[in-house]
């Protein structure tokens, strides 16, 4: 996740995309091996990085920590009197630490200054400039540093602010839900490839029907169902599909698997 969101802010800052206005984005990628940075820098040539977290952090404004959850007390414990030199903004993406842990996590660090404190959780569409991040703040943060977040994330995406307890089932539609709709995708394409279209063939197929899909609903605001109602005819062959959908519990079993992390 924190490789897709480099490569996704690198791509914004080529473009000309700021943060804030007149407020370059400047990246400084940390990692434990010389070998991962080197990979950071052929994908993103002219980036800064560091094998030390400690001296990355010299000049930053915003602190993204992007490693798994586990891993998070031993990176604040590493960093927090770093930080201290004036307040920050830290977000954490690992998935399960919320905005209140890492408050919590930084005062048991004894951190000498109150820094602001934020969950986001993108997704891998991220390096394409299409993650859905939701963000969510720890109680008490300025409007300006949350519009400061928003803003940067919004960067590689779009994005929701979102209370806390939404944060899972946020995770569970867009985070994971890549991989269901990826899955729905290999499904029409196996089914183009039954039909007698070439695999490349199904899949340039299956992808372009997807963008047609949200693009419709995107302009017209419709609901799914409304839009449905626009290609399905009395008799046709598209209400013999969705019927076979139905008889095959497609929706139940779509809310089942977006439901099923949260247990």
């Amino acid at each position: 996740m924190g490789g897709a969101l480099v490569k996704g802010w690198y791509a914004a800052s080529a473009q000309g995309c700021h943060v804030e206005e007149d407020d370059t984005l400047q990246l400084t990628v940390t990692a434990r091996s010389q070998s991962t940075l080197d990979r950071m820098r052929s994908a993103c040539p002219g980036i800064s990085t560091s094998l030390s977290n400690t001296s990355a952090l010299t000049s930053a404004d915003v602190v993204v920590l992007a490693v798994k959850p586990w891993l998070i007390q031993q990176v604040i414990q590493e960093i927090a009197s770093a930080l201290d030199a004036r307040p920050r903004l830290v977000c954490s993406v690992a998935a399960g630490v919320s905005a209140t842990n890492l408050q919590q996590l930084f005062h048991q660090s004894d951190a000498a200054v109150e820094h602001a404190y934020f969950y986001c959780m993108p997704n891998i569409g991220a390096e394409f400039q299409a993650s859905m991040t939701f963000l969510s703040p720890a109680s008490g943060t300025s409007p300006a540093d949350l519009a400061r977040v928003e803003s940067l994330f919004s960067l590689v995406g779009r994005t929701q602010v979102v209370d806390d307890h939404l944060m899972g089932p946020g995770m569970m539609m867009a985070g994971c839900g890549i991989a269901y709709v990826m899955r729905f995708v290999r499904a029409q394409m196996e089914a183009g490839v039954e039909m007698g279209f070439y695999p490349r063939q199904a899949l340039d197929i299956a992808l372009q029907t997807m963008e047609g899909a949200t693009a419709l609903l995107r302009a017209t605001g419709e609901h799914p169902e409304a839009a449905i109602d626009r290609v399905t005819t009395p008799g046709g062959v598209t209400i013999k599909g969705l019927n076979e959908l139905d008889h095959a519990g497609f929706n139940s079993a779509v809310i089942r698997c977006l439901k099923a992390g949260l247990h």
